[in-house]
């Protein structure tokens, strides 16, 4: 045997050789999460609107995705919405999330306001 080996890896410590790693090229570290990506035509997106309720215990919910607006805007929307329709809501990623089944008066809602929304789904 030679007595000139060393000790690559450790259960206690995990891997102790960072040379070898550079070397090959290893990172452990996560990669970056890819951006969001870029709307390349904000006129052809429209908003969507659609219904849920899959994951809520059988509660149904409207959900609107695709406004180009930033978090207090979708607030302030989301608010005006809630008190037009008497129901609750949140915002959650980007999209408003209002209890009930409310699609067609959404969308006559969101016409009113200068939104072109659009039923997804069945």
């Amino acid at each position: 045997m030679n007595d000139n080996r060393r000790l690559v890896y450790s259960t206690e410590h995990g891997s102790l050789d960072k040379s070898m790693q550079k070397k090959h090229g290893i990172n452990k570290k996560r990669p970056k999460q890819a951006a969001a990506p870029v709307i390349k035509n904000p006129n052809k997106q429209a908003v969507r609107i659609r219904r849920e309720s899959k994951g809520r215990g059988g509660k149904t919910v409207s959900v609107i995705d695709g406004l180009p607006l930033n978090d207090p805007e979708l607030k302030r929307l989301l608010k005006q919405l809630k008190s037009q329709l008497g129901s609750g809501g949140a915002v959650k990623d980007g999209s408003l999330e209002i209890q009930g089944d409310h699609r067609e008066k959404l969308l006559a809602l969101l016409d009113k306001a200068g939104y072109k929304a659009r039923l997804a789904g069945g």
